[in-house]
């Protein structure tokens, strides 16, 4: 694991990245489908003179622990998401449901910040697993 965030780290230094937590973390849950609380770190990913702001649900288990630059790298979506009907087939939900669509628009938000600022190195970025 020490050797992905070593990664990680040479990534953000090589192209540029910087991460940072704004405010402080809220104590509830994350995910609609939470049944635990975990810490919310409201993030914010510069590169470029570009940056993206969004929310980071920690892990349960690391706790208050800020979030790493591996944490967040490794937990981006950074596949093209496409139209909302085929991404209900790939994860199994109801075209019907409106919990479905935020979800997708959420996934479709990241999917296209990520585009904006890693579009010229993406796939050295995928390889940071």
């Amino acid at each position: 694991m020490e050797d992905y965030k070593v990664i990680a780290n040479t990534f953000a230094k090589k192209h540029g990245v910087s991460l940072k937590v704004i405010g402080n973390p809220e104590y509830r849950k994350y995910f609609h489908d939470d049944k635990e609380y975990r810490w919310v770190f409201k993030m914010r990913l510069q590169r470029n003179r570009k940056q993206y702001t969004f929310n980071f649900g920690q892990s349960i288990a690391a706790g208050r622990e800020e979030p790493t630059m591996y944490d967040v790298l490794t937990t981006l979506e950074k596949n093209y998401v496409g139209s909302f009907e085929d991404f209900c087939k790939e994860f199994g939900y109801d075209e019907d449901s409106i919990s479905a669509l935020k979800i997708y628009k959420a996934v479709l938000k990241e999917s296209k910040a990520v585009q904006r600022l890693f579009g010229d190195v993406l796939d050295e970025l995928q390889k940071i697993c």
